[in-house]
């Protein structure tokens, strides 16, 4: 066992490519919109998928919070405490009780910005990045396994982090806005909408992206233009007719 764990750690990137990495390779023969229309019906699936086991999470800490507060916390079942430390440890919240923490964090990214994201961080999907590591927005690591960007600076030790699946990889970006502090003035626009009675749209969450990338105003700027270009804000105005009922 010992040797197996050794020869995992020293995986190459190619190695890696077992596990399957990228989009089709039909995606790879189109061209254009074409392309980018496929980018579009290949991600936002694995962004909604990543959206309802957020909202299934938030579910589970209105109602443990419901109950335990109907008995004054005298009644708590052993499974759901056990359930409870593992949401907390996963979204970063130090005391295991502060529901009002819970729900600034877990809570659902809305679609045109991941998608938009994805198209940047990714080249459209094309990126070496996708291509062999099946990371869709370019989250690093610093451990053993990864891989490392070309031209990467001297002295610097961050690589790129592999993902088993595409799907792993917008888990990691929808959990990433969720508790990582750079966020937090998106979680907390997210929150006011929420408290309103609405919710935040993929353009005004765009607004709060400002620590996603090194270019700052102009990145926020990428998002608002490809939002419009590629008609994605379409997806606010659907998530807003199903909240209705429409």
């Amino acid at each position: 066992m010992k040797q197996i764990s050794k020869i995992l750690i020293g995986l190459t990137c190619s190695s890696v490519l077992l596990f399957g990495t990228g989009f089709p390779s039909s995606y790879y023969k189109l061209k254009g919109k074409a392309q980018k229309r496929e980018f579009i019906n290949i991600l936002k699936p694995l962004v909604d998928k990543s959206n309802v086991k957020t909202m299934q999470e938030r579910v589970f800490i209105e109602n443990f919070f419901n109950q335990a507060l109907n008995s004054a916390f005298r009644s708590l079942n052993s499974n759901d405490l056990q359930e409870l430390l593992k949401i907390s440890k996963k979204y970063r919240v130090k005391n295991i009780f502060n529901r009002d923490l819970y729900l600034k964090r877990i809570d659902t990214v809305p679609v045109p910005l991941a998608l938009v994201q994805g198209a940047i961080e990714s080249g459209w999907g094309k990126s070496r990045f996708v291509r062999e590591a099946n990371n869709i927005f370019g989250h690093w690591t610093w451990g053993e396994v990864g891989l490392i960007p070309l031209g990467r600076e001297e002295g610097k030790t961050h690589k790129i982090r592999i993902f088993r699946t595409m799907q792993s990889s917008v888990d990691a970006y929808i959990l990433n806005l969720n508790r990582h502090y750079a966020y937090k003035s998106f979680r907390k626009a997210r929150l006011k909408k929420r408290e309103e009675g609405k919710s935040i749209t993929g353009y005004e969450a765009a607004d709060t992206m400002i620590n996603y990338s090194e270019l700052r105003e102009k990145y926020v700027d990428m998002l608002h233009k490809m939002m419009k270009d590629h008609h994605l804000l379409y997806y606010d105005v659907v998530n807003k007719q199903k909240k209705k009922g429409l």
